[in-house]
């Protein structure tokens, strides 16, 4: 059960957390301090680094969360199903406990704001490319053990997931760039294009144009 002293430091964390990233979505990464984040929540500088590392650590701590998720799910995956698919099943299944896990902290809105200051602020971008690579990583040798293959001789694992996460890529891009913010837009976003990725890498795209 927890204790009042662990209710008082979850509550100071997570109030962190929600004005870094209002501050980050309203006024901009660059231009947020962690002194502005800090006098958000009225607690000094130095409470803020007993729970995060610094901006770049509170920016991402709620994707750090998602995917921690993520990968649950996929471990969670029924032994029987390809690779391919169970990381399909793992996003579409698990997205309502995706969504519970980011509501538990902040709102899904903000979470999802959140992608549009990270595809438009230059460092978060190449730090959300440098945390994916870790994480595909983290699924290609998950996969391997559940194939019951060597990730470092076999490239499927690894193969199957930069598919996956590219994919992943390309809806969030296509979603920060369209009206429709809502949590639902993006999942369904997400399975159109996922059902698209054996077509686009075995088919034939040409038209009967022109035979």
């Amino acid at each position: 059960m927890e204790t009042l002293r662990e209710r008082k430091k979850r509550h100071t964390q997570e109030s962190l957390l929600r004005a870094a990233l209002e501050l980050f979505t309203t006024q901009g990464y660059e231009r947020t301090t962690v002194d502005e984040i800090a006098e958000a929540v009225d607690v000094s500088q130095r409470t803020f680094f007993r729970y995060f590392a610094g901006k770049e650590d509170v920016a991402f701590a709620v994707q750090q969360m998602t995917e921690a998720a993520f990968v649950a799910a996929v471990r969670a995956r029924p032994p029987h199903e390809a690779p391919m698919e169970a990381l399909r099943q793992a996003f579409l299944e698990g997205w309502d406990a995706i969504r519970e896990t980011v509501e538990s902290v902040v709102p899904v809105e903000l979470h999802l704001r959140m992608y549009r200051t990270i595809d438009s602020t230059p460092a978060l971008l190449a730090a959300h490319l440098r945390r994916s690579t870790a994480t595909e990583d983290t699924l290609a040798r998950l996969l391997a053990e559940r194939e019951g293959v060597d990730v470092d001789t076999d490239p499927r694992p690894r193969i199957a997931v930069a598919v996956f996460g590219a994919v992943i890529r390309v809806t969030e891009r296509q979603w920060c760039m369209g009206e429709d913010l809502s949590p639902e837009s993006i999942r369904t976003l997400t399975a159109a294009y996922l059902d698209q990725v054996g077509s686009a890498l075995t088919g034939n795209w040409r038209t009967a144009r022109g035979r």
